[in-house]
Parts: structure tokens; sequence; C-alpha cells
């Protein structure tokens, strides 16, 4: 294909499809597959299993004399068709049946194929300890989506087809089996046990599971039905901080979307070495062991909240409700994240919530940047799994919240339960929740889904304003810069009515203590070109003016406001992003006032979210007074904003900072990202090229203290350090460390984070030390571990010599995994990049940041001289 499927010009974005990118489309259907039932015996230590799988099909069709189902590696050992044998083709990836009978309609078939399976590539994995992780568990777990049952049962692997199904398994003692739907049966057998589930509801191949270990059980429910937590024995109490929330969250989605939850049971269950965050197996989601919180995790992690109810809302929207292709994937994952959000809104506030949405923009933001550009909806790929990205889920989700912002609360739950209510156990397409939105609400959102689903992109606005006293008129100007000049009729230009309004502080002194708030004057406005002016008759001054009221449309903005107008923004609007808004437009501005802004909204503001951001804007302005702002921030009682400020210390490059990291390192924090952050920065600061510089030795030696010392939760702490360690670029003695904790036997989180961390340390080390860290990634790309896989290629990707681009390329040849594949070449062209531009930027920016420093000096003895004079 050319450079993009639909979108000949890709307005200077990468294009999202790789060479040999095609359409996609499901296959044929020789009929409906009524069930499923597999039979299996497990062989652990051999990593293999034998058994049977049969299915159930009934014809739509008269005459069809040959059955294909997908099936990759398997040792197929017979196939009977109403138990008579039948010829078959298998190629090693798709299993051709010649049946002896043609299809009749209406005349059911059973097709049993007898099987077996030898240290499975991908859908089944075995799990157990070897001499380098002697405490690893012994566990067997399955991952289906996107193409990967195949991978362990052969059957029509596609969305498209759904079914009940059965799954009976044998398993050595004191192992327990968890599966989809019931458990109808357990027998024992001699010093096996088989367990027999039973799915009555249908769902897809993609959503059928296993997941075996010796684990502990945790039992709860919610009206009746069970709801069950599996850890590993002797993790129960963080099982219970992590999950215990799901039987509220149930109730809650069971109202929000109008339809109580549809399946026997719910469980959930953490293994070893998952390679998602989380699978929403039909009843039964799989969720990697890292979500696991200690007591200390919670403190300032709500990733996991975020994950469990992820993971549950997919029992709706995509085990309910199934997409019918992957190209629709958005509906279910952009609901999934979506309601992250709405949880948040839930369980804590409104404007946590827009603080949430936020996040989940930018994550989007950053992938259409610097990645690709899209459209939401595209059958065009390599493989689906490369539709799993930002655009699916964090702009699904923000799709989902425009279409509410759009209708309303009330209609917007009316059009979701009619979309669930109407496709339960069904399968759908985009077209579909288009046409429940106006089955229910009358409306018709087409207009919204052609700007944001189907095309890729988002408005880029920049918005500048001015008063004109003589005739009381505000005068807002709306650009929109993501479409050339000149270009009115473009396809890049978003129309779109956006409110404005314009705020008044008003001071009540009724109160005891005298306080203030805002009222705002909004007006909508139709924003369709690129570059409109509107003005608007008011009584009085404005002190500011909030773009997109309630920021409910996805977008950036540039705000080109005068100063005390910011100022009033950042501390007076209701609205928590405009605050944001307004403080990056004053680090933007820069000088003193915006530094007293700025650090008085780091005291004051209401809301952790909005003092995280402050903390990185404050570290934007070059003045030393910008550092005794963001200390006060030090003593946030709110961990998120204690570990920005020592992020922010990174910009700030001097040795107070230093001294502040030290500290925090040395006393400890409640939170372990903070100490993580402040391993890192100290390491970053100190190899910066300062005069006053700390000893090299004296760092490295602080930090492999961490390494020793602060082993614990997924290692976050010690990934901190050895983070910092990569800051060093020209030190061996730092490269010699790093080495050490890429060895077997590290823990993995450890382990990953320092393979990552080789490839950022290489571009200031010896030609000599440069082999040593290529001969370490060559031997690691060989290891088949998914995750180990990625952390070669992120490494690879940070280098400067084209040697890493052989490595990459025999890792895209090598790995099984479509993920691993895309992510290695996207690592290439990043690789040539340095390799090209690197040299002459290198010295520019060395001058560079020592004219700044100077500069810097300067300007912040000015502004005091400035200060005193006034």
């Amino acid at each position: 294909m050319s450079k993009s499927y639909f979108d000949t010009d890709n307005n200077g974005h990468k294009p999202f499809e790789l060479p040999g990118a095609r359409p996609h489309y499901n296959p044929d259907r020789p009929g409906q597959v009524e069930h499923i039932f597999l039979d299996l015996s497990l062989d652990i230590p051999k990593q293999s299993y034998q058994g049977s799988c049969s299915t159930r099909l009934l014809p739509i069709r008269n005459g069809i004399d040959r059955l294909t189902l997908d099936a990759v590696n398997l040792n197929i050992e017979s196939v009977q068709v109403d138990e008579v044998p039948q010829n078959f083709d298998y190629d090693g990836e798709q299993l051709s049946i010649q049946l002896s009978e043609a299809t009749q309609v209406g005349k059911r078939l059973l097709i049993a194929i007898a099987y077996s399976v030898a240290k499975p590539q991908r859908g089944i994995y075995f799990i157990q300890p070897d001499k380098h992780y002697p405490n690893k568990p012994t566990q067997v777990w399955t991952q289906g989506e996107d193409e990967d049952s195949r991978f362990w049962f052969p059957c029509f692997d596609y969305p498209g087809q759904l079914s009940t199904s059965e799954i009976r398994v044998r398993v050595p003692n004191p192992l327990v089996a968890i599966s989809n739907g019931e458990l109808i049966d357990t027998t024992e057998d001699g010093d096996y046990k088989i367990y027999h589930w039973s799915q009555q509801q249908v769902h897809p191949t993609y959503l059928m599971t296993l997941a075996v270990g010796d684990f502990a059980e945790i039992r709860d429910e919610w009206k009746g039905k069970p709801v069950t937590y599996y850890v590993e024995k002797g993790r129960e109490e963080d099982a219970k901080r992590s999950m215990e929330k799901t039987p509220r969250m149930i109730e809650f989605l069971s109202q929000k979307y109008g339809y109580p939850y549809p399946f026997p049971k719910y469980a959930q269950v953490c293994v070893d070495d998952f390679i998602f965050g989380g699978m929403e197996n039909t009843s039964a989601t799989l969720l990697t062991d890292r979500c696991l919180l200690d007591e200390r995790a919670v403190l300032d992690n709500r990733n996991t909240e975020a994950l469990v109810v992820h993971e549950l809302a997919h029992q709706w929207f995509g085990d309910l409700v199934v997409i019918k292709h992957w190209s629709h994937a958005w509906i279910k994952e952009g609901m999934a994240s979506y309601s992250e959000v709405m949880w948040t809104e839930q369980e804590y506030s409104l404007p946590e919530a827009a603080y949430y949405r936020l996040l989940e923009a930018r994550r989007y933001l950053s992938e259409d940047s610097s990645r690709y550009r899209r459209p939401m909806v595209t059958h065009v790929y390599r493989e689906a799994i490369e539709l799993y990205d930002r655009h699916i889920y964090e702009k699904g989700s923000c799709v989902y919240h425009m279409i509410r912002t759009q209708l309303g609360d009330e209609l917007f739950w009316q059009a979701i339960q009619t979309f669930v209510q109407d496709n339960a156990h069904k399968t759908v397409e985009t077209i579909d929740l288009l046409r429940a939105i106006e089955k229910a609400t009358g409306r018709n959102l087409s207009f919204l889904f052609d700007q944001y689903v189907y095309r890729g992109g988002h408005p880029d606005f920049k918005v500048a304003y001015s008063w004109d006293g003589d005739a009381n008129l505000a005068k807002i100007t709306v650009t929109q810069t993501q479409a050339a000049e000149g270009k009115n009729g473009s396809k890049d230009l978003f129309d779109l009515k956006i409110p404005i309004g314009f705020g008044y502080v008003q001071q009540d002194s009724s109160a005891k203590a005298s306080t203030s708030f805002s009222a705002l004057t909004t007006f909508t406005v139709r924003v369709n070109e690129r570059e409109q002016s509107f003005y608007f008759p008011l009584e009085n001054k404005p002190q500011f003016i909030s773009f997109d009221v309630g920021n409910n449309y996805l977008k950036t903005v540039a705000l080109e406001y005068p100063i005390a107008e910011l100022k009033a923004q950042l501390e007076f609007d209701p609205d928590p992003i405009s605050r944001i808004y307004a403080a990056t437009a004053l680090a933007k501005k820069g000088g003193l006032e915006a530094i007293i802004a700025l650090s008085k909204s780091l005291k004051n503001d209401p809301l952790w979210g909005v003092r995280v951001e402050v903390a990185k804007q404050l570290a934007k302005i070059n003045l030393d007074q910008a550092f005794d702002a963001l200390v006060a921030g030090l003593k946030d009682k709110n961990a998120y904003v204690r570990r920005s400020v020592v992020e922010a210390l990174n910009q700030i490059k001097t040795a107070e900072s230093y001294k502040l990291l030290r500290g925090i390192l040395q006393k400890g924090d409640p939170s372990y990202y903070v100490e993580a952050a402040a391993s890192r920065v100290i390491g970053a600061i100190a190899s910066a090229n300062l005069e006053d510089k700390p000893k090299e030795d004296k760092v490295l030696k602080l930090l492999k203290s961490v390494l020793e010392e602060k082993a614990g939760w997924n290692e976050v702490v010690r990934s901190g350090a050895v983070a910092g360690l990569a800051e060093f670029k020209t030190s061996e003695a730092a490269l010699n460390i790093l080495i050490e904790y890429t060895k077997l036997g590290v823990a993995q989180p450890l382990r990953l984070a320092t393979i990552r961390a080789l490839g950022k340390i290489s571009v200031g080390q010896s030609p000599a030390n440069l082999e040593r860290i290529l001969e370490k990634l060559t031997e690691l790309a060989k290891e088949t571990f998914f995750l180990t896989q990625v952390a070669v290629a992120a490494a690879l990707g940070q280098m400067e010599t084209p040697k890493a681009v052989g490595i990459l390329r025999s890792l895209v040849e090598q790995t099984a995994d479509g993920r691993v594949r895309r992510s290695a070449e996207e690592e290439i062209s990043k690789v040539q990049k340095n390799i090209g531009s690197e040299k002459t930027l290198r010295q520019l920016r060395e001058d560079f940041d020592q004219l700044k420093q100077q500069n810097q000096e300067l300007r912040s003895r000015l502004e005091n001289l400035e200060a005193k004079s006034k």
C-alpha cells in the first residue's frame, strides 16, 4: 500500500501502516459454532498437554465439503465428524478437513479433534521455578487476545463467532484450575484432580481461558454471585487491598450500563509473568501479579484500581457485547478506559475525574505526535495486535466523554443502556453504537464520529484574548494550527461548537473568612475555520477567560492571554484543567510574577493534580527563585505532588537540588515512587556538567547502596537507582554495576529496567564498552520472554550506532510476537535518526547549556535588583 490507505497526506505524521500491511476481513462463515468442549490433561514439568477439542457446528449453507480451522503448531492426531474419521491436511497454521459428507442446512456436525502440544510458543504459558528463579510459582495460564487461542486449541479464531464453551482439565494436586463460567464438577484421580467448567453464555474464542496454580482463594460476593480473588499463597492481604472494591464496582457498572452483571461468577486471577496488565476473559479475568499492592504502594498507586475496573467493564463491553472485527476494538477498549474515569468520579471527585481524563488525553496525544496518526477504525494492518494502542484506549475514552458532552448525562446513559440491552450476547461494529444513540435520543452524532473516529487527529487551538474598554467588548481569536494557512475548506479543520466562559471573581464577606468564588458568563461559538475572531459584549471586563468550559473536547490548547488574566484563571477558574492550561501559559511568559503566582498555586490549589502540574511548570522558568518555590512542595502531604517536585528538580541542576535529593534518599519517604524519582534525578544532576559537581564516585556509592538495601515491592525504588546510574553516560563504573543487574536471577522488574538502562548509558561510553553493551543485548535478544524482548528493543532504540540496527533486525525476524516486531521496527528508525544528527547536536547542546547557565544567573540577579528597586 502507499503511505497510508486513506489519508494520502499524513500531515507530517508517520503512517500507522508498516510495509506489508493489508486490509483484513473476517472469513466467510461455514455456519454457527454452537459449542466448544476442550478435554485436556496437563504435563506441567514437560510443558505439554494432550486431549481433544470438540466443536458443534450448525451449517449455514448446503454443500460445503471443506472446513478450515485455525491451529498453529499443534500436533493433530485425528479428526472425526459425528464419530466418522475424516481426511485432513495440516500445514502448521491451518487445519483443512475434507468432509466425507457435504453440509446440509439445519444438520449439526460434531467435529472432534484429538491433538497434543509440546512447549507451545504462545496462547498457553507454562511458568515454573528454575535454577535462576527457584521461588517462581508453578502456573499455567492462557492468553487469547487477539488471535492466540489457535496456539492452544483448534478453532474458528476470530471474534465474529460466538458460542458456549466447556473446559475439563486434569491437573496435579494441589493445583487448582479456574476457567470461564461455573465449576460443575471436580473429581479426584490419584495424584491428580479433574476440574470441569461450563460457560453457558455465548462468547468468542479469544475469551476462553484456563489458569492453573497453587492459589489462595479469597471469597466475596455480589448479590449472591461469587466474587473471588486468586493469588499466590502469602499474598492474601495484598489481594484484599488491591481488589476489595470489586463488588462495589460490579454494582456501580450494573447500574450505569442498565444491565445487571451477566455471568454466574466473577473471578480475578493474579498470575506470574503475565504479558499484559489484565485480560477480561469471560467471568475469569487474568491480572498481572505486579498489580498487587502492599501497604506502602497503596499510598500513590491507583493503577491497580483502574486496572480492576477496566477489566470488569469489559465483562459488558467486550464479553456481553462483542466486537465483530478487531478494527472496532475502540468500542470496548474506549469504554473500559472511560470506566476508569467514571469510577474516579464516583469514588473520588469530579475534579479528579477531569484530571484523569487529561492524563488519558495526553497519552494519546503523545502517540499521535511521536509515533503515528491513524483513524480509530481501520482494517489495514499487519497483525490485529497493532491496533491495541493509545488511539483505541485513551482516545476512545475521550470520544465516549465527548458523546456524553453532546448528549448530556441523562441521554448519554440512556444511549449506552440501549446499546448494551439491544446487543447483549451479539456482535457489534461502530455503526451499531451510532444507531443505538439515535434510537435512544434521536440525536445523530455522525459529525463527531467523522471527525474523531473515522479519521486521525484532533484540533490544536491557539486562543488569544483582548479587551476593548471603550466598547466593553471582549475579543477572542481562535486559530486551528493543525491546518495549513489559507486552507479554509481543509479536511484537517474541525467543526465544533465550543463554549467560552468569562469569569468574574466575587468576594464572599458573609463567610467567617472572606472567600472568593467565580461566576462564569458563557457563550457557545461555532469554530470551523482556520482563524476566527469572536466579539462578546460584556457589562464589565472579565477577570479570566475559560476556553471550552469544562474542557470536554479532545484537543491541545495554547493560551495567549495577558499575565493578569492568566493569574486569575490559575487562581479562580473552577475547572482544574483550565487552571493547568493557565499554569502552562504562565510558565511560558516566565519572570518573577509568574513564579509568585505558580508558587502560590503549588501551596494552595485544592486539587493535587493541579499542584503536580504546577511543579512541572515552575521548573521550566529559568530563574533561581523557581527553586525556592519548588522546595516548599516537598512538604506536600500528597505523595504524587512530592514525586512531581522531585522530578521537576531535574530541570534545576544545582548543588542545592542535589543536597535536597540526597536528604530524601538518606531519610527515605513514605512513597516508593518518591524515593525512586529521587534516585533517578540525583543521577541526572550529578552527571550534568556542573562546576560544583559532587564527586561522581560518591553518587555511584549512594545509588549502589540503594540497589543493595532497597529491594522490595515491584523493585520500584531499585529501578529508580538503575535509571540514576544510566545518567552517567561516560562512566565505566556505572556501566559495570548495570551489567551485573542484567543477569538471570535478578528480580525481573529490576532486570527489565536495567536492560532498558543499557541503551541510555551507551551513548557516552568508550568504543570497547559500547561493544560490551552490544554483546550483552545480542545475548539478551535471544531470550523468548515477551517483556525481555520489549526491554531489549527499547534499549537498542536509544543507541547511536549502526550495530544496534542489526540486532533489532534479527529480533524482528526471530520474535513470535507482533508487538515486539512492531516496536523493534519503530526502534530501527529511531536509531537511524540518532546516528544522523547526534554528533552535531551534541556539540550545540553542550554550548547551549553553558550559555543557559550563565544567562540564568544574570537574570536572577537582575530580577532581584528590580524587586529591591520597587
